[in-house]
């Protein structure tokens, strides 16, 4: 693993040697700091308990003449840097073991000296159900779970609460989010390797098959600034010591254990971190099992900052099987002519329909009809401006949870803008967004490479919806399944049965009334923008409509 800050410091004292005997040896006006003493003290350390309490905890007081820092390695495979001299330290190998501390005092243009004293600890601190669950008993590769929520996120320390699942509350990846960045796939081909050797001590190793995906405040270490998180090609090879300890929070003031973390931490020497660089090599484990495991750690620059990563002993595959699999109700478009009346619905008229949209709606066959086994929604310029179609299923067919799939081909004129998408029932009476909306597919008039989803409902609406967006580069050119997977649990939104958005459904969201369904073409507007000076028409071909529960 490679060593990443602190060695630097030491690159002038391959010039001159210097112990603690040699008191004043000078290069001009820099001084090598002289008379390094270290004093160790176990705490809870007494007649009964010579080698302290069982908490592993020792307080080491360095001091020397002319030094302005000082770096300690504590012999169990991890280093810290105090400036003041004094720090804290857990040893957290279970039972009676001597460490050998060595302390280097640093001094002006980086010289040092050095002396040690060697600690007898005992650490009564052990979980080796964890040691299990990480190794399997031998060796064991995790892996993100890229297609999970909040693979990766980012919130405070108030996330964890008693009645909250320790969901991140600043930031949290839709699935697969952060695959496919510049370097392979960087954070998501990351191979996270855990072994326990024959005596018992528990080892890791990081693959990341040449790419570390480093947050933006953190790309220093490579000698690069991205401006925004980033790929970069770094180095982690070598063998990481992992030392468990007990978490430093309290946790018993939570009044319900179900919601408890596990309470144990992972130490992790020569600055090795699992995956995601935040300038941390030590990790609170959440939640554990042979399977799944889900961690948390403090930024190294910004300690407000909890960075939450999901692993899982699987790459990760973006598949997916609907818990719905009964269908109630379809339009395959097989009867030419309008649309199916007992379905299909209109609205109708201009006015920019909130968006400053610049098309008239129309149920004239010339932007709505289904032929060749196809529903056909048409924007026309005429008249010098433009007429399109909306459809809906309003007072037709409206229902609560389940499965909306639609299989569709988009308009690739610019400005267009087409939309399958989903209104609350009760629209008429407590109006938008209250009735809360639910976008299966848009897209802009200017990038038709992606499609996007959206949720909007009164706390989160126009442009704070809780959003996100897929690559589609064959979206006007071919047939693509939009669709969404509605339950009380959550809401998810997919292309082609990948899913790009999830959102947790709870009893005070909208989302849990009756909802209908609409179909249409808009043009120019907020989304629309700017419309090609020469078009003329283009359509969003349907080629059905299923709804399973």
């Amino acid at each position: 693993m490679k060593t990443i800050k602190y060695n630097m410091i030491f690159f002038l004292s391959v010039l001159l040697l210097f112990s603690c005997q040699e008191d004043d040896a000078t290069i001009g006006g820099i001084i090598a700091p002289s008379n390094v003493t270290l004093e160790a003290v176990v705490v809870g350390a007494d007649d009964a308990n010579p080698n302290g309490d069982g908490s592993g905890f020792v307080t080491l007081k360095a001091n020397a003449v002319n030094a302005i820092s000082y770096k300690f390695d504590f012999g169990d495979g991890i280093s810290e840097v105090s400036p003041s001299g004094e720090i804290t330290h857990r040893f957290s190998v279970v039972g009676v073991n001597t460490f050998t501390v060595v302390v280097n005092a640093i001094g002006t243009g980086g010289l040092s000296s050095s002396t040690s004293v060697d600690v007898e600890v005992f650490s009564s601190f052990d979980d080796p159900e964890v040691k299990q669950f990480l190794t399997g008993g031998s060796t064991r590769t995790w892996y993100l779970a890229a297609s999970e929520v909040a693979h990766l996120g980012v919130g405070g320390n108030a996330d964890i609460a008693p009645d909250a699942f320790w969901f991140p509350s600043f930031f949290a990846a839709q699935p697969f989010e952060k695959c496919g960045i510049e370097i392979s796939n960087c954070l998501c081909d990351d191979e996270l390797i855990f072994s326990l050797t024959a005596d018992g001590q528990l080892t890791y190793q990081l693959n990341n098959n040449s790419g570390t995906f480093f947050n933006a405040s953190h790309q220093d270490i490579v000698g690069q600034n991205a401006g925004e998180d980033a790929c970069f090609e770094f180095d982690t090879s070598g063998t990481s010591i992992v030392s468990l300890a007990p978490t430093s929070i309290d946790w018993e003031t939570v009044p319900d254990p179900d919601f408890r973390p596990r309470g144990t931490v992972m130490n992790f020497s020569n600055n090795a971190f699992m995956g995601y660089y935040v300038s941390s090599s030590s990790y609170e484990i959440l939640e554990i099992s042979d399977t799944e495991m889900y961690v948390r750690t403090q930024d190294g620059l910004s300690p407000e900052l909890y960075w939450y990563h999901k692993f899982q002993t699987s790459p990760a595959e973006d598949s997916f099987q609907s818990v719905f699999t009964n269908l109630v109700w379809s339009d395959e478009f097989n009867d030419d002519g309008a649309p199916d009346a007992t379905k299909w619905g209109y609205d109708l008229g201009a006015g920019g329909w909130g968006n400053q949209e610049l098309q008239t709606y129309t149920n004239d066959p010339k932007n709505v009809i289904v032929e060749d086994g196809l529903l056909k929604i048409t924007a026309i310029a005429e008249n010098g401006g433009y007429t399109s179609a909306r459809l809906k299923s309003e007072n037709l067919s409206e229902f609560t949870y389940g499965r909306v799939e639609v299989r569709a081909k988009l308009p690739a004129a610019q400005g267009t803008w087409p939309a399958i998408w989903m209104l609350g029932a009760n629209f008429d009476e407590v109006g938008w967004p209250n009735c809360g909306e639910i976008d299966i597919m848009e897209q802009t008039g200017q990038d038709k490479s992606k499609t996007s989803g959206a949720l909007h409902q009164p706390d989160a609406f126009a442009g704070n919806a809780f959003t996100n967006e897929i690559a589609n580069e064959t979206s006007t050119t071919e047939f693509h399944n939009y669709s969404v997977e509605w339950t009380t649990a959550e809401i998810k939104i997919l292309v082609d049965d990948t899913v790009f958005l999830t959102y947790a459904n709870t009893n005070s969201t909208p989302f849990n009334l009756d909802f209908f369904m609409i179909l249409n073409v808009a043009m120019g507007g907020t989304l629309g923008g700017t419309v090609d000076p020469g078009f003329v028409q283009d359509s969003m071909e349907i080629d059905y409509v299923r709804v399973y529960q």
